[in-house]
This record gives C-alpha cells, sequence and structure tokens, in this order.
C-alpha cells in the first residue's frame, strides 16, 4: 500500500526531498517579481495577482464555431437517451432486476429511456405515458422504475459511458482525464426530508440540498453524491473522489474555495493526487517554508510560517495509517476529517496532516505567481463544470426545479445518467454532422467552444412513430 502511495515508512528523506524543492520553488517566484508584472507585493508584504485577462477569440475560431453551431441538430432528451443506448449496448445492459435476474422484457430500452428523462427533467411519468404503446404503458414505467432503476445499476451503466467518452478522439483531444473539477449544486426540497437543511442564502425560507459532482476534462461525469444543505465541500468531496463509478481516478483535483483547507491539502496530497483549490483573497493567506532563516526577498513576509517537521514525523505511522484506510475505502474520507478537527479543533494527528498540506498549500500559491498557465487551466476545467451543471440545470427544469420526493439510494444519479448522455452524444454529433467539417478534419476545438448541451432540449411528450407497429420514438409533438 505504502508502494502505490508513494509513501515512505520514514518521512525523513522525503520531508528533506520536499524542502529542497519549495526552497527553489520560492527562489524562483521572489526572482519574478517584478514591477510592472501580474504579481505585486504590497508595503505589509502581502501578495496580489491580477486578474486573469481573456485571450482574444480569433476570426476562425469565431466562424468555426458558427458553423458546427448550424451543423449539430436540434434533439430531445429521450432521443438522445435512445442513440446513446443504440450506440452503447452496455450502458442498457447494466439496468437488471433488483434480484439480479436477466429476464428482458420487450421493448425494455424504451421504457428505461422513458423513466431516465421522467426523473432527470424533474416532469413525473405522466408526460412520457403513451397509452397503446406496452413499453410506454403507465404498469410498465412503474415496474421498470421500481425493479430496474437502483444505485448500482446508475452507476454500472454510467461506467459504459465513461469508457465510450474517453474512446472518442474529439473528447481525447479536450484532455486525457487526469484532471477532474468536483463542486455542487443546490435544490430546493419541497418536501419535509430528514436529508434537507436550512440556508436562507441559497434556499430562502425551504430547505434543500447540494448535489456534488465530479466532472473530468473529458467532459464525463465520474460520480456524484447528495449531502444535506449546504456544508463545506471539505467534509465529502473525497468521497466522491474514491467512489466514483468508472474510468481513471483523476491525478489532479481541482474545487473552489470551499473545499479548501490545510487538511485538505494534506490529506489530497497523501492519496498520491495534487490539488489545486481556487483560492480567494489570495493576500489574506499565509505561506510556510522550512528554513525560517532563509532570504526570499520580497516573499520574506509573506512566508512567515514555519512548517513543524517534528509534528510530522512523530505522527507519521498513524498518518499512514489514516491515508491507506481511505485510500483502500475501510473508512470513508468524511468520517476521518471529523475525526480530524473535532468540534473545529484539529486534534494532534489532524495538525500533523495539516502541517504535511502546508507544503503542498505553499507550492500552490507560488504556482498561481509563477507559472502563467497554471490559473487559465484551473480556470477551464472549472468553467466547463459550470457549463455541465447549467446543463444539469436546464435538464432538470419541472416544477420549478425543485426535488419533490425524498432521498432514497440513487437519488443522486437520476441527474448524472441523463447529463452523461447528453455529454456522450456531442462529440459524436459534432464530428458525424458532416464528414468534410473542420472538426472531423482535425481542427483545434474545445469542450467550451462551442457548448456541449447547446443544442439539447428537453422533451416533454412521447410520441408513437409507428402506428402498426407501435414503435415508440421521443420526439416534440
Amino acid at each position: 500500500m505504502l508502494t502505490a502511495l508513494s509513501l515512505p515508512a520514514d518521512p525523513g528523506q522525503l520531508l528533506a526531498s520536499q524542502a529542497r524543492l519549495l526552497d527553489t520553488a520560492y527562489r524562483d517566484a521572489a526572482g519574478r517579481i517584478t514591477a510592472g508584472t501580474d504579481v505585486s507585493v504590497d508595503r505589509d508584504g502581502r501578495l496580489h495577482v491580477a486578474a486573469l485577462k481573456a485571450f482574444p477569440e480569433p476570426p476562425s475560431l469565431l466562424d468555426l464555431r458558427k458553423r458546427v453551431q448550424a451543423m449539430l441538430l436540434r434533439v430531445d432528451l429521450p432521443e438522445v437517451i435512445l442513440e446513446v443506448m443504440s450506440w452503447e449496448p452496455g450502458f442498457t445492459a447494466a439496468f437488471t432486476t433488483i434480484t439480479g435476474g436477466r429476464t428482458r422484457l420487450a421493448g425494455l430500452d424504451t421504457s428505461i429511456a422513458a423513466c431516465l428523462a421522467a426523473h432527470a427533467m424533474n416532469i413525473g411519468f405522466a408526460p412520457v405515458i403513451s397509452r397503446g404503446v406496452p413499453a410506454l404503458e403507465r404498469d410498465r414505467l412503474a415496474h421498470v422504475d421500481h425493479t430496474y432503476l437502483c444505485a448500482e445499476n446508475y452507476a454500472a451503466a454510467n461506467t459504459h459511458l465513461i469508457e465510450a467518452q474517453a474512446r472518442i478522439p474529439l473528447a481525447a483531444d479536450w484532455g486525457g482525464g487526469h484532471v477532474a473539477a468536483v463542486d455542487g449544486m443546490r435544490f430546493v426540497v419541497a418536501v419535509p426530508s430528514i436529508y434537507a437543511r436550512p440556508s436562507r442564502k441559497f434556499f430562502g425560507p425551504r430547505r434543500g440540498v447540494t448535489w456534488l459532482n465530479m466532472i473530468n476534462d473529458q467532459a464525463a461525469g465520474l460520480g456524484y453524491k447528495v449531502v444535506a444543505g449546504t456544508p463545506r465541500d471539505t467534509l465529502h468531496f473525497l468521497d466522491v473522489v474514491f467512489s466514483q463509478d468508472g474510468g481513471q481516478r483523476p491525478d489532479v483535483l481541482v474545487t473552489d474555495v470551499g473545499s479548501y483547507a490545510d487538511l485538505t491539502f494534506g490529506l489530497v496530497h497523501l492519496l498520491g493526487m495534487s490539488y489545486r483549490p481556487a483560492l480567494a483573497d489570495l493576500p489574506d493567506h499565509r505561506l510556510w517554508r522550512f528554513d525560517p532563516t532563509a532570504d526570499y526577498g520580497p516573499l520574506n513576509t509573506a512566508a512567515r510560517g514555519k512548517i513543524d517537521t517534528g509534528r510530522i514525523g512523530r505522527n507519521w505511522p498513524d498518518i499512514l495509517r489514516v491515508s491507506a484506510s481511505i485510500y483502500t475505502g475501510s473508512v470513508r474520507a468524511y468520517d476521518v476529517v471529523r475525526a480530524l478537527q473535532r468540534d473545529g479543533h484539529p486534534t494532534p494527528l489532524g495538525e500533523a496532516v495539516a502541517s504535511w498540506g502546508r507544503i503542498f498549500k505553499s507550492f500552490h500559491v507560488l504556482a498561481l505567481l509563477d507559472d502563467e498557465s497554471y490559473r487559465p487551466d484551473i480556470k477551464g476545467i472549472r468553467n466547463l463544470q459550470e457549463g455541465r451543471h447549467g446543463l444539469a440545470g436546464k435538464i432538470f427544469h419541472g416544477r420549478k426545479g425543485h426535488i419533490h420526493e425524498r432521498y432514497h439510494a440513487g437519488i443522486e444519479d437520476q441527474l448524472g445518467a441523463p447529463s452523461s448522455s447528453s455529454t456522450r452524444w456531442t462529440p459524436t454529433g459534432m464530428t458525424s454532422c458532416s464528414p468534410s467539417s473542420s472538426l472531423a478534419s482535425g481542427a483545434p476545438s474545445g469542450p467550451s467552444s462551442p457548448r456541449p448541451w447547446q443544442r439539447c432540449r428537453p422533451g416533454t411528450r412521447w410520441c408513437s412513430g409507428s402506428q402498426t407497429g407501435g414503435d415508440a420514438r421521443p420526439r416534440t409533438c
């Protein structure tokens, strides 16, 4: 286990190596802080970084976006789900009965797609019921919803979508799947539920939940979790990472400032990943160093904290046990985080993990100052996730976007599977709209241009496509 995490039994050499690397990073960053650059230091020694400037869009990109938008079909969500099912047989096959049986009903794919669409759009079954079509009768949909749609099947189905997304050349151009972002969407819960919590800022006089989700740089949704109210993401986002439905585990995790804590830096890096949160109020962040006598010029005041290597060494065996427990799934990261910061006051072990994390927090802040591509990369994956949240909000449009059912296992995946189907459909639709299109010929593109969800709309009814055969195909009528 220590080999898998690249952690030694004795931290001495590892700490010495990190000390050398951090010292070099400080000196490099200090040497590049000059007047007229984006980085400045005020009289009190606090750091300031200028806001990111938008890159101008060349005319060729504007033309490409316009032509791609014109080529993409306008499709309803149920059409997207059924088409993706035809491309990925494993997606449909993942929905087995709760008893584990393999009996397949005639038209089961249509029934499953109808249930997925009804749940995702928050409209209930009434709009998708079609009398005279066996796959869309009320009794059939109720049976499929109860028997085939469960948390385990949602996760298994999403695995096929993640793997399929990674095989698409256009999605591979967007990224290698090594970077992922974790963030949350908030929903009002309109019925009494012990899982809903009040927050006047986000829910007004109502109660609500947060849908935490993880998306990689290929625009694939990797995992989801519903948490009560609006707690700090710090407590939960590692559980999303270690319970992902499929795909490779990301090497880099990006979050907003709500997930930031020294303890989080420590845990993420102990688990073999790099943590890059968006930091607010950079002047208020204190940096940490190993050698208090080292001269880092304009960074001396900011780097006023000293890393407690003694505390790390004394608690290293327990740090290794905690890391291994989370990595193997023996304990939830949520429980570990709560135990390490009991009632908001870190335990001695929690302080040791936080001391370890301050090393990598300092690396992170220095990279924000010194690496020109570092901040745009973080901004890019966060923009991608915000766009996917826009897709989810557009899909979950019924009943004012409020949740009208109590929490049950799998509710977090009801929105994830259709959203993943939409993002799975888009790259194929973009590259197959026209064989001679500039996308097919390898022109530069990215997941933010055009937006994958701009041509997907929620459908409202399911109509019989054949009066004689009763073949049900979803479309707006």
